[in-house]
């Protein structure tokens, strides 16, 4: 049985895992860090990772303990294992993007540049070492700025900034900070703030051709002080008049990051000038979406990545192939204003009687800690929607937004 390394499976990427061992492939399991991340805690427990892994391997020599096993490919799952995945590739001598910008692949200065050296529309940006210097930046640029750190994930120390005293508050609060990954933050990048609908892109390449699998619309609010926070993803068809232009550009910036193979997840603002991205990830998207693509198109980025993985022939003939979609859908990312021990969600019934109702992932069960929400981290439900009729689906999904505030949760009477 041939075998496939995917690292830092976790939770969110455990359906990849599960994917090839259902094509017939055995899996091998290589973390990049001897601990879980924060943001993976608890991780998988010991007797999933038996059931649906050939080996756990966390070491010091990852090449060489991978070797014996003659993987067939090497594929990043969670996002801190694009680097490894990249390295193990190269030094196994299989498909993959090589080591020379496998580090911009996670740093979000590095790939807003590349952009903008392929001749793509790139943010104004600066890589903020002082702190005179970024409040000059800011002044000089006017309006409001976006401060991150260059690497990280799920909008993790993600800051809104309407004036140059907030990005140094916000530079402060991040450049010592501990990211969701465990790790201390490496350095930090100021942006202009781009005015616009951002989408999701997500893709699979292999030598070069790249399928676009799933497009999402994302639906913004402001709240618990948070700008822009991310209520929804909704599916986004073919006939879509943004979908060429957005495909267009997703490939530009695939090509200009030197990625030839494996999955990508594309964060893309549609502003009035055109697409310019926001950031991109060497890996699959997160939130479960593939099982939604599903649902929405019929296949996955995981269907597409594991084809390309054990079947590139067939891949490369079908890589652009029209999707087909065959609903609407829509990840409606519940938002709490409140924080406590949690009694219950006394309005999700009407939730599930929406027309287009097709599922609940719930994260903050009753007894559970709840927080305000002010990340993707801190989210309490997720509602899946589905239905044929868009009109319908957007109905349901600005009904659940009505219906997600302070009556949606009932805390426990601590007194």
């Amino acid at each position: 049985m041939a075998v496939v390394a995917i690292t830092d499976v976790y939770g969110p990427t455990l359906r990849y895992a599960r994917a090839f061992r259902e094509a017939g492939h055995d899996v091998v399991r290589v973390q990049s860090t001897p601990e879980v991340p924060r943001v993976y805690r608890p991780g998988l427990a010991p007797a999933v990772v038996a059931e649906v892994f050939l080996a756990d391997l966390s070491c010091e020599d990852p090449a060489r303990e991978l070797a014996p096993y003659a993987p067939i490919a090497v594929l990043a799952g969670g996002e801190c294992g694009v680097e490894l995945a990249d390295r193990l590739a190269e030094q196994l001598g299989l498909p993959g993007n090589g080591t020379r910008t496998s580090a911009a692949r996670r740093n979000k200065f590095a790939q807003v540049e590349a952009a903008r050296r392929a001749g793509l529309r790139a943010a104004r940006q600066i890589l903020v070492d002082d702190e005179e210097k970024l409040r000059a930046w800011h002044a000089e640029i006017g309006g409001r700025a976006v401060v991150k750190p260059v690497r990280s994930a799920g909008n993790d120390g993600v800051h809104f900034c309407d004036r140059p005293e907030d990005s140094v508050r916000a530079y402060r609060a991040i450049r010592d900070a501990v990211n969701i990954f465990s790790v201390r933050n490496e350095g930090v990048v100021a942006q202009e703030f781009l005015h616009g609908t951002e989408y999701v892109v997500n893709t699979v390449s292999y030598r070069g051709r790249h399928r676009v699998t799933d497009v999402w619309r994302y639906t913004k609010l402001s709240a618990n002080g948070v700008s822009d926070r991310v209520s929804a993803a909704v599916s986004v068809p073919p006939s879509a008049p943004a979908w060429s232009a957005l495909t267009s550009y997703a490939a530009g910036i695939l090509d200009a990051m030197e990625i030839r193979y494996g999955p990508v997840h594309l964060e893309i603002m549609l502003t009035p000038d055109g697409p310019c991205l926001v950031e991109l990830g060497a890996r699959l998207s997160g939130a479960d979406t593939a099982y939604y693509a599903a649902l929405a198109n019929g296949s996955s980025q995981i269907d597409w990545a594991v084809l390309a993985a054990i079947d590139p022939d067939t891949f490369l003939d079908r890589h652009d192939e029209p999707l087909r979609p065959q609903r609407h859908v829509a990840m409606c990312f519940l938002t709490s204003p409140v924080a406590g021990t949690l009694r219950s969600y006394p309005r999700l019934a009407e939730v599930q009687a929406l027309d287009s109702h097709h599922n609940v992932v719930t994260i903050v069960g009753p007894g559970g800690r709840l927080q305000v929400t002010v990340d993707d981290t801190t989210e309490p439900l997720m509602i899946g929607l589905a239905h044929p009729i868009e009109s319908v689906l957007e109905r349901d999904l600005l009904t659940v937004h009505h219906l997600d505030g302070c009556g949606f949760y009932e805390l426990a009477d601590t007194r």
